[in-house]
């Protein structure tokens, strides 16, 4: 049941804390280092501001879209987490109910609590699989072809994570419980161990040579994500991406960085409309997807709100979380006079008087 407290976004993140206890939500909730980054993802949203367009013709007004051969019904995806049995005991196959009762598309963790099959079994529209590179490369490739067979539609590596340090899990002691786990990795072999980050831990990460061999692993259409800069984005579409995710990774990975949203004009710039963009990080509010889709982006991901939603009221909760989202964005879409996402355009953003 949804508390009748609950109007937005924000309001989950109280009730969903007291529903998950502190081991979850420092895991959850948490971000790299100082979280000046967590922090300021929210904050760029908040200085962006809108101009009103009034008398606009509504008549056939759609948020849907066609995106890598699939039509969604509206731009807001639901951004790759790890181990939803942490918050709930159906995990990823409560957060797929809920989205595919709001025909949102899901990208699936590789550290997903549950098969990737069963959770693919159960989505409308197809879900995309989110990899990570693995030390061993051949179970990677082995996993990227067991997605494609499971009827993924998409293939989306996250390029930015291969170390971080996340000091509020370290406080709270983070320790996953019993019987939960990344089921689609068993067998992908240890991690690397050790203290020391440059003599161990990066020695088989991922490099830009390994998404070349993966383009070739899979007919799939291949995302990266993770880029934040021109150079990157570049670099990405020489070694074969069809999509770029602008994303710091909810401020987890690297602290001091810019927001999201900051660094999206510059990569549309770079790309020049030549794959589609999405981005992640700091989506609270249907005016937050608004201002994404006026500076390049053609969808947006979604991850804590979609994970309080599970943890509060499992698929229902979820479901819920996409649909107060979706109708702040047509409410947005409306009264800035945006009928369709394709007239939405930079001119909808609000500049300061030159000298002012």
């Amino acid at each position: 049941m949804i508390p009748p407290d609950i109007a937005s976004l924000s309001d989950y993140e109280p009730h969903a804390r007291r529903r998950m206890g502190e081991n979850a939500w420092a895991y959850v909730s948490g971000g790299a280092a100082d979280e000046l980054t967590l922090t300021e993802n929210r904050a760029a949203f908040t200085r962006l501001k809108l101009n009103q367009g009034v008398l606009a013709d509504m008549a056939g007004a759609s948020t849907g879209l066609e995106l890598f051969g699939q039509h969604l019904a509206h731009p807001i995806l639901v951004a790759p987490t790890a181990f939803h049995r942490l918050l709930h005991p159906e995990g990823e196959i409560a957060t797929v109910i809920g989205a595919s009762a709001m025909q949102t598309g899901m990208v699936v963790s590789a550290q997903a609590s549950l098969p990737l099959e069963a959770i693919a079994n159960r989505a409308t529209p197809r879900p995309w699989f989110q990899l990570y590179i693995q030390p061993d490369r051949d179970f990677t490739w082995s996993l990227a072809r067991r997605a494609e067979e499971a009827g993924f539609a998409a293939i989306v590596v996250t390029v930015d994570a291969p170390v971080s340090l996340r000091n509020r899990e370290q406080r709270a002691g983070f320790r996953l419980p019993p019987g939960v786990e990344a089921v689609n990795l068993r067998g992908a072999g240890p991690q690397p161990g050790g203290d020391s980050v440059f003599g161990s831990l990066l020695r088989a990460a991922a490099t830009w040579a390994d998404i070349a061999v993966l383009r070739r692993q899979t007919s799939l259409p291949l995302l990266l994500k993770g880029i934040t800069t021109p150079a990157d984005a570049q670099r990405a579409l020489e070694a074969g991406a069809d999509g770029l995710v602008v994303s710091n990774h909810g401020g987890r990975v690297l602290d001091g960085q810019p927001a999201s949203i900051e660094v999206l004009p510059a990569v549309a710039r770079a790309v020049a409309g030549r794959v589609p963009l999405l981005l992640d990080g700091g989506i609270r509010r249907g005016t937050d997807v608004l201002k994404a889709l006026a500076l390049g982006a053609r969808a947006v991901l979604v991850g804590r709100p979609v994970l309080y939603g599970l943890a509060l009221a499992g698929a229902t909760g979820v479901a819920h979380v996409l649909k107060l989202l979706r109708a702040e964005l047509e409410v947005a879409m409306a009264q800035t006079g945006c009928a369709r996402l394709d007239s939405i355009t930079s001119d909808i953003l609000w500049q300061p008087e030159p000298g002012r």
